[in-house]
């Protein structure tokens, strides 16, 4: 029987109404949320956890803030980490974000928040190793952490958990080869996974790798992106999926673009206010949001772009420490919800 896009069915495993997706080869049967970021958050709001400051000398923090996308302004305080670290990178569905692992001295634990109230973190569970700069991406349902360095070697490895429980992930898969630093994001249905660093000696990639988060296996190419770069920062909603700054060999503030249902190159969208790497990024229906990052210095700026449009980006507001990079970031309204 061929299903149609947009037919409905009931879950009886979930008790949930789910509706089928034509947007890759096979089809996917998505759930169908009866909440939405304006009820829980007012619009969609973005969590920022940890990094790297240059208050006072250089060092971590356990800092979490947040922002609502929407709107323009200001970081708020949200609550904190169990400890000061950077890389904790974030997954999240439209009620909870995870952050997983930490750099330096790579860690395995996964900790989450509820995003639409503020305060600490609490335990989810563990990582299949322990790792660092293992970038990743997320669906409603599943948050997917991708490969990373285990300190002396890169891996190519993807982790998976389900973001409404707790426990420790599960293996998903390998990407077509190891890597780290690189960006993500995700529709409902694809995770894209882009750029970073690579091989022996370590160079920079321009290659782009796609996964279908609702199965299980190995990613396969998708294309390229227009400047091979580490320390990138992704964001995407449902449609496109856009990369930002980034290092190759010196400071990037270029912005790129692909159609996520689709495969080919990323190309150009414009610039950000300040060129820097490893900024932390999250995504509204509309907005794409990148906060803080280095140019080497230590930067709290925060600048957003109309996700849909092209052109430069332009100032929210700033992050609420001096200044930090390296920080997991998630939202309640990314491309994959």
């Amino acid at each position: 029987m061929t299903i149609k896009p947009g037919a409905l069915r009931f879950n009886t495993d979930s008790m949930k109404l789910e509706m089928f997706r034509g947007e890759s080869t096979a089809g996917q049967w998505e759930e169908i949320q009866a909440t939405s970021p304006e009820a829980q958050t007012g619009g969609t709001r973005g969590v920022f956890a940890g990094g790297y400051t240059n208050t006072p000398t250089g060092a971590f923090t356990d800092t979490i803030d947040y922002i609502n996308v929407s709107s323009t302004g200001n970081a708020l305080d949200f609550g904190n980490l169990p400890s000061a670290r950077q890389d904790a990178l974030g997954t999240s569905s439209n009620t909870r974000g995870v952050f997983a692992g930490s750099t330096p001295g790579t860690a395995s634990d996964i900790r989450f928040l509820t995003i639409a109230s503020t305060g600490d973190t609490q335990s989810f569970g563990s990582l299949t190793r322990s790792s660092g700069y293992h970038y990743g991406c997320s669906s409603q349902t599943r948050g997917l952490y991708c490969a990373g360095i285990v300190s002396p070697a890169l891996i190519d490895t993807i982790d998976y958990i389900t973001i409404a429980s707790t426990g420790d992930a599960v293996d998903f898969g390998n990407l077509s080869f190891a890597r780290d630093r690189h960006s993500a994001f995700a529709s409902s249905t694809r995770g894209i996974i882009a750029g970073g660093r690579s091989g022996l000696p370590l160079t920079l990639t321009n290659a782009i790798d796609f996964v279908t988060i609702s199965t299980l296996g190995n990613s396969a190419d998708f294309g390229d992106t227009a400047t091979n770069t580490q320390f990138s920062a992704g964001c995407s909603n449902s449609t496109r999926g856009i990369i930002a700054g980034g290092y190759n060999p010196t400071t990037l503030n270029n912005i790129e673009y692909l159609t996520i249902s689709t495969l080919g190159n990323m190309v150009d969208f414009g610039d950000l206010t300040v060129a820097r790497l490893a900024s932390s990024s999250c995504a509204s229906p509309t907005r794409g949001v990148w906060r803080g990052g280095e140019t080497p210095t230590m930067q709290n700026v925060i600048d957003y772009v109309q996700i849909m449009s092209t052109g430069n980006a332009i100032d929210f507001g700033d992050a609420t420490t001096t200044a930090t990079s390296v920080s997991g970031a998630c939202s309640n309204g990314h491309g994959g919800l």
